[in-house]
């Protein structure tokens, strides 16, 4: 049985797309202040952490709405929950597609507010935007 993707993996799909013509993080990123030893292992193990799908949409996400080092670290968790609350939602209900669409639905609204606290407004309208030019593009291959 297959199952909709929540809207923020959807638009992994086609951010991802663009990845392949992206520039090194190195060449990308602002002056910070040098995080301590202890930062730098934490903050790997959390990358570690993270399903493929989150760490690669937010490492996206990161250079093309130049995310700060905090909200990277934010957008990452959002997205390592929305992909396990999913995961878990097939699970449950694997055998009542209309329950997990609607509880998809329901993860994806929650992954959208927190995502709306972590960006600036001008971030926030950019991540619409390309969620909404990803999904005209998923309809047109779909009517095709």
């Amino acid at each position: 049985m297959t199952f909709r993707t929540p809207l923020a993996l959807v638009l992994a799909a086609g951010l991802l797309g663009g990845a392949c013509t992206r520039r090194p993080a190195a060449a990308t990123s602002t002056a910070a202040p040098a995080k301590s030893g202890r930062e730098v292992r934490a903050e790997a193990k959390a990358v570690a952490a993270a399903p493929p799908a989150a760490r690669d949409l937010t490492d996206v996400l990161t250079e093309q709405l130049a995310l700060t080092d905090e909200q990277r670290s934010s957008v990452r968790q959002i997205f390592t929950s929305t992909v396990k609350q999913a995961q878990q939602a097939q699970e449950r209900l694997k055998g009542n597609r209309p329950a997990l669409l609607t509880e998809l639905r329901n993860i994806n609204a929650t992954s959208d507010r927190e995502l709306q606290q972590v960006l600036s407004p001008e971030q926030y309208q950019q991540l619409k935007a390309k969620q909404k030019q990803v999904q005209e593009q998923m309809r047109a291959r779909k009517a095709q």
